[in-house]
């Protein structure tokens, strides 16, 4: 019993080793080959396309060894009857390779056999009968190998058109490698990674051909073909030789376990002359060429390759399933696909040949239309050329034939229509799923949905093609991406095979807005709707009144509507309380419904008596805004608020003051802004310079917020921004100047005339800080401001800013004089000493010289700027953006 256990012991020790050298070597050591055919019944198939083997069958081997070998090898075919049943020795075949003009071997398959093994064993003299006595001593050892061979060629394969696939992929096409894969996954029973789908398209590939050993699933239909061990003894002996998968049993992928089991077979019977080592078979047309995990040896114990045919069993034919029985599939197609799933070898081998789609024509007679298998595409498809529709019924039944290695075998059947002539429409759930600015699902029906060839969206007279999906027999879904496409109109174009194209009319619409609520006071003669995309409402009607849209607020994704009533107010919407069904009106044409309560009456304020209390400083210039209701920023504004009896104020209430766009606010309360007078009268002060920032502008408003809710928006006027002037520095009566200050963009145009003739513009958004301008006309000049570009102001130059330049005689002309100040200027400064010549070395001399201070280190606001252009210049132009 102890030795028992030693030996056994020693058996796993050798198996872990297996794994290890397995694992690390996964057949990646090139051997020879072997060209084999089989002969049954009067036809000759490649091995490639050969499942199983048959007694009587005839087999031709030729072992095809590297050129040059030096190497003796002798090829050697045995075949087995089971575990526990040694074989004859008259099924032992030898023939020498190295001879010259070897046939190899030709051999018929024996009556009673079950496996079938080929060995490449080193020429030592012994070495036929030391193999066949060692198998003869040993079957099940042998039998248990040449399934594992088997069944590890036939994982192998699957992997091998896996990863070809793969690699022949497209990645760099959005979306293909991930569709590809997942249909090769389906195909050939391999374990997809999808988080490999998270990484960049260059890594996709990549990520999906790792851990390989792991990527081939279980799969009934190959294990079948390879079962060939009966129950009784056979199990128990197995058992007892440790042969069984014991370590990390379940985490193998069928691969793994078949390397596993076969690398740890095959060392446990080694012996003093002859190692067994497994070859991997790759079939490829009558060629197996032969891939190694051990490197042999040529010194004792010598390496005898050992490589699985087919076993020897009753044809299994593939359990083939259609992937959606109730789908339909277009024979007018030039490349149909009948997708299948249920044997992933019908794809990794050459099995299944000779294929064809069986189909009853018109006249009667049967049809028989090739095909082949594409794993990538996920089933069978029809070949280039396809199928004339003319010759079958709209709708027709087809089946899947072919054989199956030597024999014949039916398949699936599948639905068929003859040709794309349904008439195709939009979804009646669908009319509004269009939406601009997202992408969409839309869905067509009418059918065949298999027929449809290519989509295309024509919307503004361009063209764009859409992907799509089948989703039944009759029914397409639809991709729809519209961020460039513009609300209105569309067409969709269907292109059918065997059939005309066809266009249907679809509709894109503007992003719908949200509708939260629409809030209406009694006696209101508008209300506020609230929401988001409001922008996208033209209109509203409640208790049968219309409602027209006014201003729009929108702040942080919630819009605020006003809307105005252009009817008569119903009798129903002065009762507080009333609930009332609101329909809103899109630009579009859609309409949407919503419920609203009729609040109660919201209190009314008259807004009077407003008075500026302070104005802002304009430096150097005084501003006359030209209309009574503009007041600039900076100004503080004190007004009377007046509810009309039998209204009153509350000690709590506050007045809002806000622009008409809302994007500012601010509440007035407390002593220093928001003060009653009575329960009837209030007075309110408004600093414009707080409550409002410098980017506000336009019309302001104001109304009373109490606890019976807010009033109606009342008029305050409208908020300018005004420049502040530095100075002005002119030439002579009628020359240009140089106007000089912050903020100057604020200005829109300026003119000498108070009819605003030949104006000066300025640029939107200037930054400079000087510009040239008129000159002033009795110290005024006329301007339009841009938050008010409809209205003239003026600005009143304040005296002894403007600063005249005097004229310079030309040399040697005593008798020039300077010219004469205007009256609101004090007397120029003397002339200063002729400026230096400028010198090609001096750049900064280069300008024309200016008169300067006569104090440099106390500039004097009567005289000009030492940096500023050449003062005696008429020459007009734009506004300069240079610092003067």
């Amino acid at each position: 019993m102890a030795i028992r256990s030693f030996i056994l012991a020693a058996a796993l020790a050798l198996a872990t080793a297996g794994v290890a050298r397995a694992d690390k070597a996964p057949f990646d050591l090139t051997g020879p080959s072997l060209d084999i055919t089989v002969s049954r019944g009067g036809t000759v198939l490649p091995i490639s396309a050969v499942p199983d083997l048959a007694p009587g069958d005839k087999l031709h081997i030729k072992a095809e060894m590297p050129s040059g070998q030096g190497a003796h090898y002798v090829l050697v075919t045995a075949f087995l009857r089971g575990a526990t049943d040694p074989p004859p020795k008259n099924w032992f075949f030898a023939a020498n390779t190295w001879e010259k003009g070897s046939k190899g071997l030709e051999l018929t398959v024996p009556a009673g056999a079950q496996q079938a093994l080929v060995f490449l064993a080193p020429h030592t003299g012994g070495d036929f009968s030391t193999l066949s006595g060692t198998v003869r001593s040993r079957p099940g050892a042998f039998v248990r190998a040449a399934q594992d061979l088997e069944q590890l060629d036939l994982d192998r394969a699957r992997l091998e058109a896996f990863l070809a696939a793969v690699r022949k992929t497209d990645s760099t096409r959005p979306g293909e490698l991930q569709a590809v894969s997942t249909r090769l996954a389906r195909s050939l029973g391999i374990k997809l990674d999808e988080s490999c789908f998270a990484k960049t398209a260059n890594l996709q590939a990549s990520c999906l051909m790792q851990d390989q050993a792991a990527l081939v699933l279980d799969d009934g239909h190959t294990s079948s073909l390879v079962q060939s061990l009966t129950a009784g003894d056979t199990g128990q002996l197995i058992s007892q030789l440790g042969y069984a998968p014991v370590i990390g049993g379940g985490i193998y992928s069928p691969y793994v376990g078949a390397v596993v089991d076969i690398v740890r077979i095959l060392d446990g019977i080694r012996t003093a002359h002859f190692q067994y080592i497994p070859a991997l078979a790759l079939a490829s047309g009558g060629r197996l060429d032969l891939h190694l995990n051990t490197p042999p040896s040529f010194a004792d114990p010598k390496s005898v390759l050992v490589v699985a045919l087919p076993p020897v069993t009753p044809t299994a034919p593939p359990p083939l399933r259609a992937l959606d029985p109730s789908a339909a599939y277009c024979l007018a197609r030039k490349d149909m696909v009948l997708p299948v799933e249920g044997a992933p070898l019908v794809f990794a081998t050459d099995f299944a040949h000779d294929m064809t789609l069986r189909v009853k024509a018109l006249s009667g007679e049967t049809l028989d239309v090739p095909l082949r298998a594409d794993a990538a595409r996920g089933g069978f498809v029809t070949a280039e050329s396809g199928v004339d529709p003319s010759l079958f019924e709209k709708n027709v039944t087809g089946t899947l034939h072919g054989r199956w290695g030597f024999s014949d075998f039916e398949g699936p059947a599948f639905r068929l229509e003859a040709a794309g002539g349904g008439v195709w429409r939009v979804a009646d759930d669908d009319t509004d799923a269009l939406v601009v600015g997202r992408t969409d699902t839309l869905h067509l029906v009418g059918g065949p949905a298999d027929c449809v060839e290519s989509l295309k969206l024509q919307a503004s007279g361009a063209d764009e093609p859409l992907s799509f999906k089948v989703a039944s027999a009759d029914t397409l879904a639809v991709t729809a991406p519209l961020a460039n496409t513009p609300p209105g109109d569309a067409t969709v174009i269907v292109d059918s095979a065997g059939g005309q194209p066809q266009r249907v009319g679809v509709k894109a619409y503007a992003q719908a807005g949200r509708l939260d609520r629409f809030v209406y006071h009694a006696g209101d003669k508008s209300g506020v709707l609230e929401g988001a995309r409001l922008d996208e409402v033209s209109g509203l009607t409640l208790a049968g009144a219309h409602f027209s849209p006014g201003v729009l607020q929108a702040n942080s994704g919630l819009d605020s509507l006003e809307l105005n009533a252009t009817d008569p107010m119903p009798a129903q919407l002065s009762k507080p309380g009333a609930k009332l069904a609101v329909r809103v009106t899109l630009v579009d044409g859609r309409t949407e419904k919503l419920e609203t309560q009729v609040l109660i009456d919201r209190p009314q304020i008259v807004i009077s008596g407003l008075t500026l209390k302070n104005k802002p400083d304009t430096g150097a210039a005084a501003f006359e805004l030209g209309d009574p209701g503009e007041f600039a920023r900076g100004a503080v504004l004190a007004f009377s608020i007046a509810a009309p009896a039998p209204a009153s104020f509350t000690p709590h209430d506050t007045a809002e003051a806000s622009t008409a766009d809302g994007a500012w606010s601010t509440h007035l309360q407390g002593p220093d802004e928001f003060v009653l007078a009575d329960s009837h009268a209030a007075v309110a002060t408004l600093d414009t310079a707080k409550a409002f920032g410098p980017s506000a502008w336009g019309p302001v408003r104001v109304r009373l917020d109490n606890d019976k809710g807010d009033s109606d928006w009342q008029p305050l006027g409208t908020l300018v921004r005004l420049p502040k002037i530095d100075g002005i520095v002119c030439g002579h009566e009628g020359a240009e100047c140089r106007l000089k200050g912050d903020d100057l963009f604020l200005i829109a145009a300026v003119s000498a005339s108070s009819k605003f003739s030949d104006p000066v513009t300025v640029p939107n958004g200037f930054p400079g800080a000087s510009i040239d301008v008129p000159h002033p006309h009795d110290g005024r000049l006329y301007v339009k401001l841009h938050d008010d570009p409809d209205v003239i102001s003026v600005m009143h130059v304040r005296p002894g800013v403007v600063v005249a330049a005097k004229h310079r005689p030309p040399p040697g002309d005593a008798s020039a004089t300077p010219e004469s100040a205007p009256a609101s200027t004090p007397a120029p400064a003397p002339a200063p000493a002729p400026a230096p010549t400028p010198t090609a070395s001096d750049p900064a001399q280069s300008a024309s010289p200016v008169p300067a201070s006569p104090n440099p280190g106390s500039p004097n606001p009567g005289s000009p700027d030492p940096s500023s252009p050449n003062p005696s210049s008429t020459s007009a132009g734009p506004p300069s953006s240079s610092l003067p």
